[in-house]
């Protein structure tokens, strides 16, 4: 006995499974050294990651994950520490001969590869083949997680079938766009019980499949896919056992098929946001053991039947965001008594009926709702235990009862609704707090310590920020507040000097209020701020040096404002958006912005900004490039729910294609530099035609002069050209025919001379494009251009000369012919009918030559001045 339990504490590892490991090692790039414990110094079994069997010493398991966290302003998930390079499943599933478990989940690996070097039919499954069925003849796994490796591209699963062992299977975020077979496939696993093939870009659900042979099917996640029919008919011949069906976020169409009752077992049904349309069935309510049912964001209507109020055993309803009509009474929630989620909102009038005395047997965790009533229903203030609310798109009063109510609320979301409240004398408690346009009135409400994130934008708030920043509750440095938006109200006054106390901030939005004065300096203690929106106001003065402390700063968005002073030397070189146009800037443009190598958005536009345009402005790493930019402009932030998270796009309104155009979700999509309505002098830098991922050029209304560089050619990812209203000169270059993206055009009121190039580009343009410009020929503009061929030019300069010489002598004969014949011919003309006629008739002929001889001398603007 002594030595068996001697042996199980002290675990030797199987040489076989040591350079297993090892040669997987050798196809894996490790920036972070996650595998630093996998040498031959340690017993592999002591290994980071690998789990060996006590009683055989062989390696059983190998949990690999890696661990992520979104960044609260994120440019994307950051996997720089994760596992990359290739997994040679072959290699781990042949010589460990035990291997029962292998998760990788989360990693960034690229490419699936079955390369065992005893078998040369094996190939990489990142490339189409049809000899994997030779690789692996068996094999003891039964969990095999490779998900959310968002990277990895295998193009067939034809190697599936022979890990005949699999139980759990999870693809979820791997790209299996090339694989139309992957159901059959996957069905030859016979005792898989969970399937997890979510995102996976599959576009194929073999509608003409009658059977799946799913014989040990518990559970099945086809979510956040690309299927666009109806559901198949083997979905509803799957084993009775299957307990879940997620659905969701694909683009789903039809009624829901009465055949799902075959799948009597369900527990969990989940198909939100796909394109659902007809009745929500009434036969729901058959299903005995369901815990969830999500059917939100459909195209449902009718009313909500009262069947599913039969469902003792569910625990989430969500029927919200569809067309549903009628009342909803207590009959329709009657037996929910262990009811945690509830989402009844519709996009067309829902009347609550519910009796006043009524009081659920349930107590909700979430509760989203819209209705049409005046007031919130009485069984509303029953519920204890709310952790998130949300309202949309009703009207009710909020009287102090309401806001009590609601401070014990870790998230509350009330949006598009019409509220009778004044804020004046309101505590907001909650984590996360998302008012947005409710028509609230009054000063701003408190907040307290526990607030994180608090949006109040597009209401009719009033007054000043000293209530909501500088009350008596607000302790000095131990806010948390992350995210504050007051946006577009009727806030005035100063911008404060407390903002000390909110060092945490991340993210403020204070634009499009009345707030008046100067930046305070204490801004400058926010050294966390990655975004800050200060637009739309009436602020005056220069911009504080203290905000050079705030090195993380993203998005620095001033405009239409009243700020003088030269434009910031100190603001951070990794800003990505700085947009201080409508102001009173002056000064020069300072080299240092040319160090902004992130920068995707440039707007000094409408200032009194001189000097020259920097050449510099060619180090601009993020323009040199023909590539969205990997920045969302997003802010993110985990919420209090798990796996979930508060987001928020940044958004600016920039003006481009002659318009203003507000960019939100699509902003990191843009690229712009607008500089227009300056005082800007001297020659356009043609190292500025470098930055050949711009989208957006704008240098409009200021004093440049020289020729356009026919280095414009380069810039072939340009939407939106404006050098209108300059002094620019020369012929405009053939090269700008090129630019084929080219949606918008301005060159008017320069000094631009010759013939517009030819091509289908610039002829697609307005005249408006052109006009002021009195040098300039040819279509759109009606003036003709002639050839430029010297032997026609000059022949057409004698021809104009001699015509020049010849009209006097012209006009001199006719004026002299014309008295000595008008009284002679007068009298026979008007005794004689027909001389009558003939005489009105060679009066238009005259008048037509006249007009043809005018026309003439305007061919002397056409013809080049050096000829």
């Amino acid at each position: 006995m002594f030595n068996t339990a001697f042996c199980s504490f002290n675990i030797h590892c199987n040489q076989q499974d040591m350079h297993a490991l090892l040669n997987f090692k050798q196809g894996v790039t490790d920036p972070s050294g996650v595998l630093s414990s996998w040498s031959t110094k340690l017993d592999c079994c002591d290994w980071k990651g690998v789990i060996c069997s006590n009683i055989t010493s062989r390696v059983t398991r190998i949990s690999l994950p890696c661990s992520t966290t979104y960044p609260i302003y994120r440019d994307e998930e950051d996997k720089s520490h994760c596992l990359t390079g290739s997994i040679h499943l072959s290699l781990l599933l042949v010589e460990l001969e035990f291997l029962e478990y292998l998760n990788l989940r989360n990693n960034d690996f690229l490419a699936l590869q079955f390369d065992y070097l005893h078998n040369h039919n094996c190939h990489n499954l990142s490339i189409p083949t049809s000899s994997h069925s030779e690789c692996v003849n068996s094999s003891t796994l039964r969990h095999l997680d490779i998900s959310h490796n968002q990277n990895l591209v295998i193009n067939n699963l034809k190697w599936l079938p022979h890990i005949s062992t699999l139980e759990y299977l999870n693809l979820c975020s791997v790209n299996l766009s090339e694989e139309t077979n992957w159901l059959q496939l996957v069905t030859k696993l016979s005792s898989l019980s969970v399937l997890n093939m979510c995102d996976c870009k599959l576009k194929d659900l073999s509608l003409s499949l009658q059977y799946a042979n799913f014989t040990a099917l518990l559970a099945l996640d086809l979510s956040f896919n690309e299927f666009k029919s109806e559901l198949p008919k083997w979905l509803f011949n799957l084993s009775s056992t299957i307990h879940s069906l997620y659905l969701g976020y694909n683009s789903l169409m039809g009624h829901l098929p009465k055949d799902l009752l075959n799948l009597r077992e369900l527990e969990d049904l989940v198909m939100e946001v796909n394109n659902f349309d007809g009745p929500i069935p009434d036969w729901l309510g058959h299903f005995k053991h369901l815990k969830t049912l999500i059917l939100g964001v459909n195209n449902f209507s009718g009313s909500i039947p009262t069947n599913l109020g039969n469902l003792s055993t569910l625990i989430t309803l969500d029927v919200g965001s569809n067309t549903l009509t009628g009342v909803v009474s207590e009959r329709n929630l009657a037996k929910l008594s262990k009811l945690k989620l509830l989402h009844i909102y519709s996009y067309s009038t829902l009347i609550f009926d519910f009796n006043s005395d009524w009081i659920p047997p349930f107590q909700l965790e979430e509760l989203m709702l819209g209705f049409s009533n005046p007031n919130l229903p009485v069984w509303f203030y029953t519920q204890r235990s709310l952790e998130r609310l949300t309202i949309w798109e009703s009207s009710f009063e909020a009287p102090d009862k309401f806001w009590k109510f609601v401070s014990s609320v870790i998230e509350l979301e009330l949006q598009e609704n019409s509220i009778n409240a004044n804020m004046s004398n309101v505590l907001l408690n909650s984590t996360v707090i998302l008012l947005l346009s409710n028509r609230l009135k009054g000063c701003l409400p408190q907040l307290s310590q526990h607030v994180t994130i608090v949006s109040l934008s597009n209401n009719s708030l009033s007054g000043e920020l000293s209530p909501l920043l500088c009350g008596h509750n607000v302790s000095n440095g131990k806010n948390k507040l992350l995210f504050l938006d007051i946006s577009s109200n009727n806030l005035s006054g100063g911008l404060t000097n407390c903002w000390k106390s909110w060092k945490s901030l991340v993210s403020i939005h204070l634009g499009s209020n009345n707030l008046s004065g100067k930046i305070p300096p204490s801004l400058g203690f926010l050294s966390n701020l990655n975004s800050l929106h200060l637009h739309e106001n009436k602020l005056h003065g220069e911009i504080p040096l203290s905000l050079q402390n705030c090195r993380s700063l993203l998005v620095f968005n001033v405009r239409n404002n009243q700020l003088s002073g030269n434009i910031p030397d100190w603001i951070s070189h990794g800003v990505l958006a700085l947009q201080l146009r409508s102001n009173h800037f002056s000064g020069k443009i300072s080299p240092q912005i040319c160090e902004m190598s992130s920068l995707i958005v440039l707007d000094i536009a409408q200032n009194t900004i001189s000097d020259h345009i920097p050449s510099c402005l060619c180090n601009i790493k993020t323009l040199l490039f023909n590539n969205v930019s990997r920045n969302k402009l997003s802010f993110e932030f985990p919420s209090s729910s798990s796996n979930s998270y508060f987001f928020s796009d940044d958004s600016l309104e920039l003006v481009t294609k002659g318009q203003v155009l507000e960019y939100e979700r699509n902003l990191h999509f843009m690229t712009l530099i607008d500089m227009s309505s300056n005082n800007l002098y001297g020659t356009i830098p043609p190292q500025l035609f470098s930055l050949i991922g711009l989208h957006s050029l704008n240098l409009s209304n200021n004093k440049l002069e020289g020729e356009i560089p026919n280095e414009i050619r380069n810039m072939k990812n340009l939407e939106s050209l404006d050098f209108s209203t300059n002094q620019l000169g020369g012929e405009i270059p053939q090269s700008l025919s090129r630019l084929s993206f080219l949606g918008y055009l301005n060159l008017s009121f320069n000094d631009l001379t010759g013939k517009i190039p030819s091509g289908t580009q610039l002829q697609g343009f307005s005249i408006l494009s052109y006009m002021g410009n009195h040098d300039l020929c040819g279509p759109p503009l009606t003036k003709i251009c002639f050839q430029d061929d010297k032997h026609k030019d000059t022949d057409l300069v004698d021809e104009v000369r001699n015509q020049s010489e010849f009209l006097p002598w012209f006009y001199i004969g006719m004026e002299s012919g014309f008295v000595t014949g008008f009284l002679g011919v007068c009298c026979a003309i008007f005794l004689n009918k027909k001389l009558r006629h003939a005489f009105f008739s060679m009066i238009e002929s005259m008048v037509e030559l006249g007009s043809a001889v005018l026309a003439n001398f305007d061919v002397e603007a056409a013809v080049p001045s050096s000829s």
